[in-house]
């Protein structure tokens, strides 16, 4: 079943913009998104530069450094509505450091928040190999390596 989504995405004021833009393709971060919904959703995804990724993480999670992606869920059911936010140059740094093409990992990050924004969490070892396996055959189904392998 299609779920419908609404999607907003935005960019921020970022170096090497044009790189970013073209990892991620509207049509391709719906796509991604709707393989790791399970019900309706409207969620916007914005990419952001270090400074304005730090100072989210630091104002909504007290650590005060950049991070990869920052989901802020606003509600489950019955429509998910949340806020993902990705560090262009966190996303890069670690695509580079993991080998990976930028969309490889712009692709796993988007599926990983779409799972936080329907309440998936990783807190516990337990919990995280779920979300993990998870993740794995999400992205295997949209043809990418699992993210989690090497």
């Amino acid at each position: 079943m299609l779920h419908t989504l609404a999607l907003s995405l935005q960019f921020g004021k970022l170096a090497n913009a044009e790189l970013h833009r073209a990892a991620l393709p509207r049509h391709k971060v719906a796509r991604w998104l709707r393989k790791a919904l399970a019900s309706d959703a409207e969620i916007t995804v914005r990419i952001v530069d270090a400074m304005e990724g730090q100072e989210l993480n630091r104002e909504y999670r007290n650590k005060d450094y950049a991070t990869n992606v920052l989901t802020f869920d606003y509600t489950h059911e019955p429509v998910v509505s949340a806020d993902l936010v990705l560090c262009a140059p966190v996303v890069a740094q670690e695509a580079h450091e993991q080998g990976k093409s930028l969309q490889a990992h712009y692709a796993h990050l988007i599926v990983h928040g779409a799972l936080h924004a329907q309440g998936w969490d990783h807190e516990l070892d337990e919990d995280a190999q779920v979300m993990e396996l998870r993740e794995s055959e999400i992205m295997a189904r949209l043809g990418f390596d699992n993210p989690y392998a090497g």
